[in-house]
């Protein structure tokens, strides 16, 4: 199966599922506070993406695919 694309995938290496997810993120390291990357994560991804981010301390939001608004000027 291919995916759409104009439908965002998940980020997780090797799924071509759907993305549900959006993951926030920044590493405060390399970016300003306000910052924000973004993984998108399926349903099956999303809490393995965000243990991922977060045992690092760099996830700052997990929001609905549908209701994400990037932030201005991203």
């Amino acid at each position: 199966m291919v995916p759409d694309p104009e439908t965002p995938t998940c980020s997780a290496k090797g799924c071509r599922a759907a993305a549900v997810w959006v993951l926030a993120w920044n590493n405060p390291k390399l970016h300003t506070p306000e910052r924000r990357k973004t993984w998108l994560a399926c349903e099956e991804h999303r809490e393995h993406l965000s243990q991922f981010l977060g045992v690092r301390g760099f996830l700052k939001d997990v929001v609905r695919f549908e209701e994400w608004e990037a932030p201005e000027g991203a």
